[in-house]
């Protein structure tokens, strides 16, 4: 591995030699994984077999003495017998110890290739290395836009704006019966949830720009600083756009007005009974507010790593909060949430176990709490349209399952998951498509009772990005920067591309286009369609693991530092 990486340095361009570094990582994780299995097990063999062995003895010199010609015993005899018995015991528990201490010495082999010091891999390192330039943020040179104002963020509550009308996308006033759930119609036109309706990855949204210069302002609606650090990403409801930011100084939810970028309000998240007085140790790629917010018109709802969740009407006013545990969670909490009527759906799988339960959205209280036989999970749940009905699907190490949305049974899970499962399954072509890295990628056809996989692949797998299917295709975004399209239903790989950047954002597919944002900034926009036709790579200037959100005519995209509005001017 070392001599091709090296090779790679002078032949950057060879895609032949990354192919085969490539292959090689991929069975150098399947060698440790494999050789992990093998000591373990052959650990626990040893260990079985000790206990047998010393029962076997400890039986047989009973045996030996009750067959012996009987014969006058002296004291000295009872001694013998004594010692003997002593030492299978003391021989038994040495083995033992021998076999316990076996199964925990154990050498990652891996660790010589210096891939355990971060999440994303070894393949990461084949990726080709980019300079990054410094790309100018100032006014000389760049053709003005509307700035919006901003308001110094403090501690305390920003005042909340007297709540507009709601419009929808063709600008007119959105009647709604106060209290009313929003229907499957009024879900589809808006990008309320992480991945836009039904956490899918679909928008249904036309005329989204394919050409923009944050350089020179060119179709660069606003752009607008973010105060408080968070990889969540936007979400929006009629002119009203929602996010969240946490850090050891605080929790706070911003509201903004998506046409014009200006700050409506902040809420701070404080005084939930059970909070932790200290914020659980996370990892930066996760941080206190990874977990992105959704909303149904009526209220926005907020989780963050603290395990704080929260509910607030579109003023910014609280409706209701709790602490539903701190989570177990090593990197720290990231899975969304998502709503459906009159619930607030949480996968809340940690080290202690996993569990999915589903919240009232009026008043917070459990309607359902279903435990699960699975580890920890990154992953979020998302909604799928099985026969005539809507599943909540979930995947986690090792199951995909399917609950139901009123009771929260179990109504059918595969085992085919395995590693730190971070992708959200996707739905479309009548499947469940669900993939890891470490693991695979799998289309499953759900069942009344019981699911099938129809096929499987474990060529391109992603790390945290979500695959996503629309007319018939799937697409994976790797995090060592590789796009591929497949047929949905048969898994026939229809092309690939490579990227300068890995994802950790999901794909999204909009207006008939694929829209994958790369973790540099860089946005490939592809036609949907089983022949590879690049429409462009415009960059956004920053770093961003945000997956973007969409409007009528509109791109929201969370950057590092920024929050940008993209539209065709």
């Amino acid at each position: 591995m070392t001599t091709l990486l090296e090779r790679l340095e002078e032949e950057p361009n060879n895609d032949a030699l990354k192919t085969e570094i490539r292959n090689l990582d991929l069975l150098a994780r399947k060698a440790f994984f494999n050789n992990q299995w093998q000591i373990n097990t052959g650990a626990l063999l040893l260990l079985i077999s000790a206990i047998i062995f010393g029962i076997a003895l400890n039986v047989r010199q009973k045996l030996v003495f009750q067959i012996e010609i009987p014969q006058v015993i002296e004291k000295n005899d009872f001694h013998l017998r004594s010692l003997v018995q002593r030492g299978i015991l003391i021989v038994g528990a040495i083995v033992l110890f021998l076999a316990l201490g076996a199964s925990f010495y154990t050498k990652d082999y891996l660790q010589s290739f210096n891939i355990a010091e971060s999440q994303a891999g070894l393949a990461e390192v084949a990726v080709e290395q980019i300079e990054i330039v410094e790309v100018n943020t100032g006014t000389e040179g760049m053709r003005p836009f509307e700035q919006p104002a901003v308001t110094e963020l403090a501690s305390e509550d920003i005042e909340p704006s007297p709540l507009p009308e709601m419009v929808d996308e063709a600008g007119q006033v959105a009647v709604r019966p106060e209290g009313t759930f929003p229907d499957l119609e009024s879900i589809l036109k808006q990008h309320g949830t992480f991945r836009g309706p039904l956490a899918r990855g679909v928008s249904f949204h036309k005329n989204i720009p394919v050409v923009w210069k944050p350089a020179d302002g060119t179709n660069i609606i606003w752009k607008t600083p973010l105060p408080k650090n968070g990889n969540n990403s936007p979400v929006i409801w009629g002119d009203r756009l929602f996010l969240a930011g946490a850090d050891g100084g605080g929790k706070i939810i911003y509201c903004y007005n998506r046409h014009s970028g200006t700050l409506l309000w902040q809420k701070v998240v404080n005084n939930i009974p059970g909070s932790p007085a200290q914020s659980p140790k996370v990892t930066d790629d996760t941080g206190l507010s990874a977990p992105t917010l959704t909303t149904d018109g009526l209220s926005v709802y907020a989780i963050f790593a603290t395990g704080d969740i929260i509910s607030l009407d579109l003023s910014g006013k609280e409706v209701w909060s709790r602490n539903l545990g701190v989570p177990d969670n090593h990197y720290g909490h990231s899975s969304s949430l998502v709503s459906w009527k009159e619930k607030l759906f949480v996968q809340y799988d940690t080290n202690l176990g996993g569990k999915v339960m589903a919240l009232d959205c009026r008043t917070g209280q459990t309607i359902w709490e279903t435990e699960r036989e699975v580890k920890i999970s990154w992953s979020s749940p998302i909604l799928a349209s099985v026969g005539d009905k809507l599943q909540l699907v979930l995947a986690s190490d090792p199951l995909v399952a399917a609950y139901d949305l009123d009771s929260g049974k179990e109504l059918w899970s595969v085992d085919c998951m395995m590693g730190e499962v971070g992708p959200a399954p996707a739905w479309g072509s009548g499947l469940v498509f669900a993939a890891n890295e470490y693991a695979k990628l799998v289309a499953i056809r759900p069942g009344t009772n019981a699911a099938a996989i129809v096929w499987e692949s474990n060529e391109y797998l992603p790390e945290v990005a979500s695959p996503v299917v629309a007319d018939g295709l799937l697409f994976i975004g790797t995090s060592y920067g590789v796009l591929a399209a497949y047929d949905a239903q048969s898994g026939e790989k229809h092309w690939e591309h490579e990227c300068s950047g890995g994802f950790y954002a999901s794909p999204m597919v909009a207006d008939g286009k694929l829209y994958a944002l790369d973790m540099e900034g860089v946005m490939h926009i592809f036609k949907v369609d089983k022949e590879k036709t690049l429409i462009g790579e415009p960059e956004l200037g920053e770093e961003t693991v945000a997956t973007p959100a969409f409007a009528p005519g509109k791109i929201y995209i969370r950057g590092e530092k920024n929050l940008y509005c993209i539209g065709n001017e």
